[in-house]
């Protein structure tokens, strides 16, 4: 497209902005803990010059919006909008957007970082020196994510702005349904980068405790690229599920870390990854302090979990105990805690390796996306989602993927409907 053409979208999308300043949207929003209602917000405007508004067609209700709905009130101001896996239709660009035009189909990472910076250069998007929360001390900004990561209005909406637009917006083909992509915004690439940092020898074992939808993505990479996979999960279905794409499941029981070490030579497995995080089972005295920090007023809460806040960490320690001496922890489950303990001494004598973090989205989507647009769907992701419906529905389904009840392991919402 030349310049003249490009103006000329330019100019017609301002005037779709004018017209839209004084309208309204509908979106989720948080009321408080396990309380997430439809409101009517004002339309987002383009405030920088690398900004774009798409219009949403589909966003998901990831697990970690689960910790806001549970556990991180303290950084939660009634009506904020959530949401961080998003992917829509670009209807307006800034002047320095050059990348995508009004039109385009379009997947928004959850990480929001400028392409350009140190960080951004070395592959870590997640830390970008240009979105970084100074005031709390975290990495990038993140969509939809509380005050502890930028406090950035998120993408279960029916308009979305997209900040450093000119990077982060990833142009998609036309064709095909919004599942397809839609995964690219956070947990697969989130999941890619687990199985990367899990360090794995060729033909490697590789274990997965919990099988939500990172988790499910997470096993199906592992299978993809040649190792053999364990997952432990306690529910059915999620184990059912996983199994239809190769993945060898257990149950959460007390003696399944014995089972596995019997089935790898009595060493236990190559790495283990952890897709639990925070939230796992088994830690009623971290529960009540998580519940106690929501409790309290947002700035007594916020100090009590950055100087005293302690995870459940049922799932982590186990991973630890499990894998094999030399082996990696790979954690991709996000933790929150300042004060947890850890068995420094297993860790040491085993000589474990720890890798974690937040995804580096746009590292890895130069890899991920030929995938996707494989017509044999080699990492079934149009085999994941369980639940899709209106954005009306988000408050009832909140609840449901929270309770994991209705077979629920990941849900869609379609704002057009």
């Amino acid at each position: 497209m030349n310049d003249d053409a490009r103006a000329g979208y330019r100019t017609t999308e301002v005037c779709r902005e004018v017209d839209r300043k004084a309208r309204t949207m509908r979106a989720v929003t948080w009321q408080g803990k396990r309380d997430v209602s439809i409101d009517t917000v004002a339309d987002p405007t383009i405030s920088e010059p690398t900004d774009a508004i798409i219009e949403v067609t589909s966003t998901a209700i990831c697990g970690s919006d689960l910790h806001l709905y549970e556990v991180l009130g303290p950084y939660m101001t009634p009506g904020d909008v959530l949401g961080h896996e998003p992917m829509g239709v670009v209807r307006e660009v800034g002047s320095a957007v050059d990348t995508i035009r009004p039109g385009d189909r379009v997947v928004i990472p959850f990480t929001i970082s400028c392409g350009w910076c140190w960080m951004c250069r070395q592959g870590l998007q997640s830390q970008c020196e240009t979105t970084q929360v100074t005031d709390h001390g975290t990495g990038a900004a993140l969509l939809g994510y509380s005050a502890l990561y930028g406090a950035v209005p998120g993408g279960q909406a029916e308009y979305l702005r997209v900040p450093h637009a000119d990077y982060g917006a990833m142009k998609v083909p036309q064709d095909g349904p919004d599942e397809t992509y839609l995964f690219l915004s956070d947990i697969l690439p989130t999941a890619w980068q687990g199985v990367e940092y899990a360090q794995l020898p060729d033909g490697g074992t590789l274990v997965v405790n919990g099988l939500g939808p990172v988790g499910q993505l997470a096993s199906r990479i592992g299978v993809h690229r040649g190792h053999r996979v364990i997952a432990i999960e306690p529910e059915e279905v999620r184990r059912t599920m996983a199994e239809r794409h190769g993945v060898e499941t257990l149950d959460l029981t007390d003696d399944v870390n014995d089972r596995i070490r019997e089935s790898t030579d009595g060493r236990g497995p190559d790495a283990v990854l952890d897709a639990v995080g925070m939230e796992a089972h088994g830690s009623r005295a971290a529960r009540t302090l998580q519940n106690l920090a929501g409790l309290l007023p947002d700035r007594l809460g916020q100090t009590m979990t950055e100087k005293a806040g302690v995870d459940a960490l049922g799932s982590l320690h186990a991973a630890i105990d499990l894998v094999r001496r030399g082996g990696t922890v790979s954690i991709s489950g996000v933790y929150g805690g300042a004060v947890d303990p850890m068995p420094m001494m297993q860790l040491f004598d085993k000589q474990i390796t720890l890798r974690m973090g937040q995804a580096n989205v746009r590292r890895w989507t130069d890899t991920l996306l030929p995938l996707l647009t494989d017509p044999g769907d080699p990492l079934g992701v149009l085999d994941l989602t369980t639940h899709t419906a209106p954005l009306d529905r988000a408050p009832e389904l909140y609840k449901t993927f929270q309770d994991k009840t209705d077979g629920c392991i990941k849900v869609v919402l379609k704002p057009r409907q």
